[in-house]
């Protein structure tokens, strides 16, 4: 099992040249290689064949590769010293993020999606950097031991568990200051592999949505705290002041900080609560299932605001995730007409938006809308969905009806 702790670091004036200078010339590394790259797909992505007559046909280069670009590093460092006071392994991590960052534009991932082609890196857009391998026992006290950087001071706010082993030490550099994580592993606990099967008994639906962040299929409710939303006051002062800024000079820097801490302070709470909120949640039942939501596409629309406010997509990767850490699953069913159809009796009662009661006329239930769609949501999960449950009794209708017939004869 892998999992990740993160530190705030407190390094001295020193140390925060040294990461400072390893972010620029790594920037300006991950550029170079990715340029490569492009230089040798724009001129041989065209077939022999199809060259044209006219011109002549040049002598084709070595494709670059994640190898070929690490044998390369020795000749950077000859022309570029500067490079040699950086580890050898966190430059070796940099090539290896140009050849992901190139392999996710032109291999598709599972559901047969391409992401868009890389970009360079602008001044300021590269944050971090990994130590690919580290010695157990870097951690002393309150500090942490960096090759080539030295001991650094953190806020070791919680002791890593005995038995996980140190894999990866990233450094990032955020708009409060800098931090690590460390990816950590316990081989003692195995890949998870949850195999219980969902029931109506163990198994809690859930509507997410902007009135409520959440219902649950058992009625309960997850007020939206819509941190964004609360924070644009805040945000529009700190906005002004950053317009009000000569671009470029120290005060400009300095009101750029101050928005960017106040963005992130947002982020922290909502993750904070996603965390919570998927806590709660999972010591309620074993499997939680949820509408498969597209997520982007909602978010193009005019509600896009509210919708990015309450990150659903962040949301459902911390419920996954933790699901699986505990042996547990969540399912995402097909949300089509869960608002609509009757949770009770299966037909089909259309309501609009803003109608936010379910009364049905067929069975005579009246519950909160948001709370029908989350026992459909329940019931889709269990296999007992209610388009199954309407055939189920149609054909128990035509049965009576046919017994009703041949009986008087």
């Amino acid at each position: 099992m892998r999992t990740a702790y993160q530190y705030k670091l407190k390094p001295n004036k020193e140390q925060i040249a040294t990461i400072e200078m390893w972010l620029k010339l790594l920037r300006r590394q991950y550029n170079y290689r990715l340029g490569e790259r492009f230089s040798w797909w724009s001129e041989n992505r065209c077939p022999v064949n199809a060259c044209p007559l006219v011109m002549p046909i040049p002598q084709l280069r070595d494709n670059p590769n994640y190898y070929s670009q690490k044998r390369d590093l020795v000749n950077t460092k000859d022309k570029f010293p500067e490079y040699k006071l950086i580890h050898s392994q966190v430059l070796q991590d940099c090539i290896k993020r140009v050849k992901l960052a190139f392999d996710r534009w032109f291999k598709a991932d599972k559901n047969g999606h391409k992401l868009g082609k890389p970009r360079f890196k602008g001044k300021g857009r590269y944050h971090s950097f990994t130590y690919p391998q580290i010695k157990q026992n870097c951690i002393e006290e309150n500090q942490i031991n960096l090759p080539k950087i030295g001991k650094v001071k953190l806020i070791q706010h919680r002791p890593i568990p005995e038995g996980l082993t140190i894999k990866t030490v990233t450094i990032s550099r955020k708009a409060d200051g800098y931090y690590v994580t460390l990816s950590l592993e316990d081989k003692s606990v195995p890949a998870s592999s949850c195999e219980v099967e969902p029931t109506l008994k163990n198994t809690l639906g859930i509507d997410m949505g902007l009135k409520e962040f959440l219902v649950t299929s058992e009625g309960e409710y997850v007020p939206i705290p819509q941190y964004y939303l609360k924070s644009q006051k805040r945000l529009k002062t700190l906005q002004k002041r950053l317009s009000r800024k000569k671009k470029g000079s120290k005060r400009w820097l300095k009101a750029v900080k101050a928005v960017a801490k106040q963005h992130k302070k947002i982020a922290d709470r909502r993750k904070d609560f996603h965390f919570k909120t998927a806590n709660e949640l999972l010591s309620k039942a074993d499997i939680i299932a949820h509408e498969n939501l597209n997520i982007k596409g909602l978010a193009k629309t005019r509600l896009s605001k509210s919708i990015n406010d309450a990150g659903w997509g962040q949301f459902l990767s911390i419920l996954t995730i933790k699901a699986e850490n505990a042996g547990q699953k969540t399912i995402a069913v097909n949300p089509k007409n869960t608002s609509q159809d009757c949770s009770n009796c299966g037909e089909k009662v259309k309501k609009e938006l803003s109608i936010r009661t379910h009364s049905c006329p067929h069975c005579g239930i009246v519950i909160d809308r948001d709370v029908n769609a989350a026992i459909n949501i329940k019931n889709r999960a269990a296999g007992h969905s209610v388009l199954k449950a309407r055939g189920a009794r149609c054909n128990g209708r035509a049965a009576k009806r046919e017994a009703y017939t041949i009986a008087p004869a």
